[in-house]
């Protein structure tokens, strides 16, 4: 298994605090954003299009009616995003038969490195239920804008890089309404309950 160079640096853990207070800023100050240019888009709504790990494309209709778990990372990332996919891995063996009503992903940041094979690999590593999305630089960029999570490029030394991103696990109903976040390393005590409440 090739050594993980890259270190990340989870951006936004409280993101669905700073939505909240971003969006009620919004009243009061003309120059804060609006709260539905904060929160992710209805999944309806989206626009992205990307190809999982089985080399098939994926649009946000494939989504239709099926309550959704993304989580935005990249392969190269030596602890936040294998953690939470571990985390996620739990969560789902403790939903137990209703976890198969969830269509959870991993949205790669960095297409550059994670080709569908490259995902393939790393996603083979957790809950099969779990899949990888990635695509042209472009369609990620559209894909981050949807869901409203950031991300950047930060190149090292010896021309090496790595990524910095949003790092909460998002969750959406089965209308494809926003419904909650969970933040890096939430207990599962609170993290299993917001699944089973985005399920219904």
């Amino acid at each position: 298994m090739r050594r993980r160079r890259a270190i990340i640096l989870g951006a936004g853990g409280a993101i669905g605090a700073v939505a909240f207070m971003l969006g009620v800023g919004a009243y009061r100050t003309r120059n804060r954003p609006a709260l539905s240019e904060v929160l992710p888009l209805p999944i309806g709504e989206m626009s992205w299009a990307l190809t999982d790990h089985r080399g098939q494309s994926v649009r946000p209709t494939d989504w239709a009616r099926r309550p959704v778990m993304v989580f935005f990372g990249f392969t190269w990332c030596p602890d936040v995003c294998p953690t939470t996919l571990s985390d996620i891995s739990l969560w789902l063996e403790e939903l137990g038969a209703d976890a198969d009503r969830l269509i959870v992903a991993l949205i790669s940041v960095d297409p550059e490195r994670d080709t569908p094979d490259v995902l393939a690999d790393y996603v083979s590593n957790f809950d099969p239920r779990i899949i990888g999305l990635t695509g042209p630089a472009d369609k990620v960029a559209q894909a981050a804008a949807d869901f409203r999570v950031t991300y950047r490029r930060v190149d090292k030394d010896g021309g090496d890089y790595t990524m910095d991103h949003t790092a909460g696990v998002l969750l959406f109903h089965p209308d494809g309404r926003f419904a909650s976040i969970i933040d890096f390393h939430e207990d599962r005590r609170f993290a299993v309950p917001k699944i089973r409440r985005t399920l219904s």
